[in-house]
């Protein structure tokens, strides 16, 4: 076999390599940023140490695991060695104090966070891992594809988390025990090295969910499975921002590229609080400049499709007025009915030339005015992600502002009355509980889980507010 060939055709991106010996066993495993780079690394002509040299001479062909980013790669790496061992791999000590991940089974609803400290406590570990760096982009990658829940004590109202689909907030039954061990295992899976048959096992979950109409577990299932074949990291071509918008025009028959983007999304609690956000995108990057929010001011109640209406109304009503430029493509967030109410308040404007589209949460499924099927796209699409990331901007700033105006309400307590009070302990309390009327609910043990509150602060809340 002509190895250097072979490295020839390895791909200028991220992933796992695997060097084998003269009888096809693996002698050697490591990750790269670029695995045509790292491989070729190794055949160049330099002094080098008796040990890589032997490795090198052993060297008889080379395999490779293409991956979404390094980070990934690192989980990977780990995983293989562990399962392979390696003659060329040399074991980390575990007295180096190296970074873990550890998986807290000795918990209800176990979470996965990076430690230094292996104990004898119950907990799964996995690792250690060299680069702490990358390890924690890693586990950033992991909470997206297994949304366990991150918090030490969970808290009585879900959090930013539950709403980003970051994690299943069993903090508020949200989701079981069952399903919350179906994804410990798939995570443990993973972590092994698994990802091919993990992707099978999911897409066969998927089709047969959907197939039941379960449609919550089934998008549930195909959020996992986008998280897990996102192969936006790998490469500065795949991330051609000019292709995808390109891409998007030819899709939703647009007369030109979609370079100034807007966004809509709304959020509420049980119809209070209820705020509109607006994001803007220029050639597929936030413009912050252009970002505007909104409080509801005309709709009362629970009414989603009334708060578009405003907050889609009140945006361009205020553009025509400041004769500023109109957006290539609006994208609304939510179904027919969110769409519909966009479309309307457009045509009222005068400005129904302004293309517009959906993208609804339940499948990922792209709405077009005047079309009754969707657009369905393949979860792995470039041009599904970069409607997504536009999308989940829109949503995570219409929920911080909803949650800031929210926390705002503490001001206003009978907390403020309380000496020892101030607002930091304000606002640990509003972040642990959620709202006033929460603390209200609360029992004494409860608040002491909260940073800064002791025995007597925590009698005080309960004398003052209930």
């Amino acid at each position: 076999m002509d190895i250097k060939k072979k490295i020839g055709d390895l791909p200028d991106s991220a992933g796992v390599y695997l060097m084998k010996g003269l009888n096809g066993e693996i002698i050697y495993i490591g990750k790269a940023a670029s695995l045509r780079k790292r491989v070729a690394s190794y055949f160049r002509q330099r002094p080098v140490s008796g040990r890589l040299q032997a490795l090198i001479d052993n060297i008889k062909d080379v395999e490779y695991i293409a991956t979404a980013n390094e980070a990934e790669a690192l989980l990977l790496e780990s995983g293989l060695i562990k399962s392979h061992h390696p003659k060329y791999n040399v074991a980390l000590r575990d007295d180096k104090r190296y970074p873990l991940l550890k998986l807290s089974l000795n918990e209800k609803f176990p979470r996965l966070f990076i430690t230094r400290m292996k104990k004898d406590d119950g907990a799964r570990y996995f690792g250690p891992f060299t680069e702490a760096k990358l390890l924690r982009q890693a586990l950033g990658f992991l909470r997206r594809a297994f949304p366990l829940r991150t918090c030490r004590t969970m808290p009585k109202t879900a959090c930013l988390d539950y709403h980003l689909r970051q994690c299943l907030a069993p903090c508020v039954a949200k989701v079981d025990t069952q399903r919350y061990s179906d994804i410990i295992n798939q995570l443990i899976t993973f972590l092994k090295g698994k990802k091919q048959g993990l992707l099978r096992q999911l897409e066969e979950r998927m089709a047969a969910a959907s197939k039941a109409k379960r449609y919550e577990e089934a998008a549930g299932l195909r959020d996992q499975i986008r998280a897990l074949t996102s192969t936006i990291a790998i490469s500065k071509k795949r991330q051609d921002v000019n292709g995808q918008l390109a891409a998007l025009k030819e899709i939703i028959r647009l007369k030109q590229e979609p370079r100034r983007v807007e966004a809509f999304d709304v959020s509420n609690t049980s119809g209070k609080e209820a705020v509109g956000s607006m994001v803007s995108f220029l050639n597929g990057k936030p413009y912050k400049n252009g970002y505007r929010k909104f409080k509801i001011r005309q709709v009362k109640g629970i009414d989603d499709y009334g708060m578009m209406r405003e907050i889609v109304h009140r945006r361009y009503e205020n553009l025509i007025e400041q004769k500023e430029p109109s957006p290539d493509l609006i994208i609304i967030d939510g179904g027919k009915g969110h769409l519909s109410s966009a479309k309307d308040m457009l045509e009222k404007l005068g400005l129904e030339s302004i293309p517009v589209m959906s993208i609804a949460k339940e499948f990922e499924h792209i709405f077009l005015p005047g079309k009754q099927e969707p657009i369905k796209l393949q979860p792995n699409s470039l041009v599904l992600y970069l409607i997504q990331r536009i999308r989940d901007e829109a949503h995570r700033f219409a929920i911080e502002y909803h949650r800031r105006l929210r926390g705002k309400l503490i001001s206003t307590s009978g907390l403020d009355s309380i000496k020892g009070i101030g607002p930091k302990k304000k606002t640990a309390l509003i972040k642990h509980f959620g709202s006033v009327e929460e603390i209200k609910r609360s029992r004494k043990v409860d608040l002491l889980q909260v940073k800064g509150i002791n025995k007597r602060l925590a009698g005080e809340i309960k004398r003052v507010i209930g």
